[in-house]
């Protein structure tokens, strides 16, 4: 079983995209993608600086066209035909990844990104935010040092790497009280415009939602994993709805790449500027193929593979997919358990209670209770944004 990937902010080099604009079609397809995003793609993907290509509105609408472009040279023409059994992006690589599953068109694609890129600079620019990689240490003793300080576990990318997200003062305070001693974890401030994936990026949602009211979203043709909880999106208008909300929520790849085993993959593409994902993979994929495509010339490479290991249509139903769901904190305080820590079936999950508030916990599914498979957290844990808290399914018991 063989899933394409594509990366997120922060994978994108100088000149990465030149050598793909000598293929036939390329260039005309990025041109047209400038158009569409609002910005001149050839021009930052071939001699633009670093500095440049940081920008937000600049950086998403570049990586989202190069990914779609080479899923177009894999598929000889449509990324919608790209010859995969699965996708799943990485971020704003999210969109990409749509695009191949043929749930979104490529030039919607390119729309809604510009939209994105922009409306996340703006909510950046409005307050004086950041992010900090902790790479190593123990998950669960990163996360409470995390939540401690009040910021968002904003990316969990499994393989050790964690990125924490707020305030700078409450990253200052996170760099005064890192989690070093009880985790052996480090910390690698990044060169980033703000706190994305975060509470900071409410702004960019309103705006992404706006502009997405105008989309049509069709049903994946292949599984399809999302960045909120790892699970298999099975309808366009879930997936649209989630890609939105993902703006100001976690982006859980740890989750994703659970998912991939689960589902039984055997290789994983990752589509440029590549090396970030296939990366994180090496660690937590062991045994499964890898390859990252970084200029035309892996192209052969990337086809040799897919013939080895791809499934074909049968592998493109739903029926396979792991039917639990992960439920994570919608917010960071302190976790309590529902009355008599609910076991089997059940409509409570608990609340996450803050700072004069509580909010409750829900299953995704309005018709059924949750059954609760396998809690991860205790009555009075402190928990952060986006962290696990249970896994449950649909009970075959009526609501």
């Amino acid at each position: 079983m063989l899933i394409i990937t594509a990366p997120g902010q922060g994978a994108q080099t100088p000149g990465f995209l030149a050598s793909w604009l000598e293929l036939p079609g390329v260039a005309e397809r990025i041109g047209a993608a400038s158009e569409l995003a609002g910005c001149d793609l050839i021009r930052f993907g071939t001699t633009a600086s670093a500095d440049e290509i940081k920008d937000t509105a600049v950086a998403q609408p570049l990586l989202v066209a190069a990914a779609i472009a080479a899923a177009s040279v894999l598929s000889d023409d449509d990324p919608r035909d790209a010859p995969a059994d699965a996708a799943a992006g990485h971020s704003v690589g999210e969109l990409a990844a749509g695009v191949i599953a043929g749930v979104l068109a490529a030039d919607d694609a390119m729309r809604l990104v510009g939209v994105r890129g922009r409306a996340m600079a703006a909510a950046a620019a409005a307050e004086p935010t950041g992010m900090t990689a902790v790479l190593g240490g123990d998950q669960d003793a990163v996360l409470a040092a995390i939540a401690r300080c009040g910021l968002t576990a904003a990316n969990v990318n499994g393989a050790g790497q964690i990125v924490a997200a707020g305030t700078l003062a409450e990253l200052a305070a996170f760099a005064a009280d890192p989690p070093v001693r009880e985790s052996g974890a480090r910390l690698r401030p990044l060169q980033v415009a703000g706190a994305f994936h975060t509470r900071h990026m409410a702004p960019a949602v309103a705006a992404l939602r706006d502009a997405a009211a105008d989309v049509t979203a069709t049903d994946p043709a292949m599984t399809l994993l999302s960045n909120a909880d790892g699970a298999a999106v099975t309808t366009g208008k879930e997936w649209l709805e989630r890609i939105v909300a993902q703006v100001a929520a976690p982006v859980r790849w740890d989750l994703c790449m659970r998912t991939m085993a689960d589902l039984g993959v055997t290789a994983l593409i990752e589509l440029p500027p590549a090396g970030t994902l296939t990366g994180l993979a090496r660690r937590a994929l062991p045994g499964v193929a890898q390859l990252a495509i970084k200029t035309p010339e892996q192209l052969d490479a990337a086809r040799d593979l897919i013939s080895e290991h791809l499934a074909g249509p049968d592998a493109h139903g739903h029926g396979h997919l792991p039917e639990w769901r992960l439920i994570v904190a919608p917010v960071s305080g302190t976790f309590r358990s529902p009355p008599g820590n609910a076991d089997g079936a059940t409509a409570e999950l608990g609340t996450v209670v803050t700072r004069g508030a509580e909010r409750a916990l829900a299953a995704p599914w309005t018709l059924r209770p949750a059954e609760i498979i396998e809690w991860l957290v205790e009555d009075g844990d402190p928990v952060s944004e986006g962290q696990p808290l249970v896994r449950v399914q649909q009970s075959r018991e009526g609501a």
